[in-house]
């Protein structure tokens, strides 16, 4: 009877983390099309390593889920191979995350060069092309910074001069407030190192939610490990 009463709890737990890993699933798919988003706006290469991460994140979250609902079913029916299946899957999963944050911290630098690449690219069509100075503006008021490395990368751009930077980069913005500058009236600071800032600052987050879901699904295995172990010796779990 302990062991019963043991193995119901057990079961218990495990609808809990599973429903821990449907938020979880959730959550990266959230993220991982935020991500998208951002890139998209950022990286004109879709055929990069890097851009191909958030793509990775989507994958995991949806297939978190699928395993998610093979583990409800299999505890509900008492299922061996659905949740030995369960375990397998969610071991892989584990993998793939570990080996998505690998590729992220190994492509940290060149995700800095990709993006300072692509926005000199950008700012190359700033005046030719209005969906790229809309995405551009809307990124340097948002981020209160402008150009790549300073607001100096304006010059270099044919038709701007070095009177001129975007409205985007004024402190205040005003339509005209570009042409013929105080520099005392303008976001000084490139995109780059900003938007660089503020990962750095939220990677701590990051990590601890990693860390987080990787625990969760720690305790999944273990639990549904016990659950298999308890199937295959003729308890009944109730």
């Amino acid at each position: 009877m302990a062991v019963e009463g043991g193995m119901r709890c057990v079961k218990f737990l495990l609808y809990v983390l599973l429903l821990a890993f449907c938020a979880c699933a959730v959550g990266l798919i959230v993220v991982g099309v935020g991500a998208q988003v951002v890139l998209s706006q950022t990286i004109t290469h879709p055929a990069s390593p890097v851009s191909l991460l958030p793509v990775v994140i989507i994958a995991v979250g949806v297939f978190l889920f699928l395993v998610a609902l093979v583990g409800c079913c299999g505890a509900c029916k008492e299922n061996y191979c659905l949740m030995i299946t369960f375990a397998i899957f969610l071991s892989l999963i584990m993998l793939v995350e570990v080996a998505a944050a690998i590729a992220g911290y190994v492509f940290r630098d060149k995700v800095k060069r990709e993006f300072n690449k692509d926005f000199q690219e950008q700012m190359l069509n700033y005046l030719k092309d209005n969906h790229t100075a809309e995405l551009l503006d809307r990124m340097q008021n948002q981020s209160h910074c402008c150009g790549a490395t300073n607001y100096t990368d304006w010059e270099n751009i044919t038709g701007m001069g070095k009177d001129r930077v975007p409205d985007s980069c004024c402190i205040n913005f005003a339509v005209g407030c570009g042409i013929k500058f105080n520099v005392k009236n303008i976001n000084r600071e490139g995109c780059v190192e900003k938007i660089g800032d503020w990962l750095r600052k939220n990677v701590l987050v990051i990590a601890a939610a990693a860390l987080g879901i990787a625990f969760v699904e720690v305790l999944g295995i273990v639990f549904a490990c016990c659950l298999v172990k308890s199937i295959r010796s003729g308890y009944e779990v109730m």
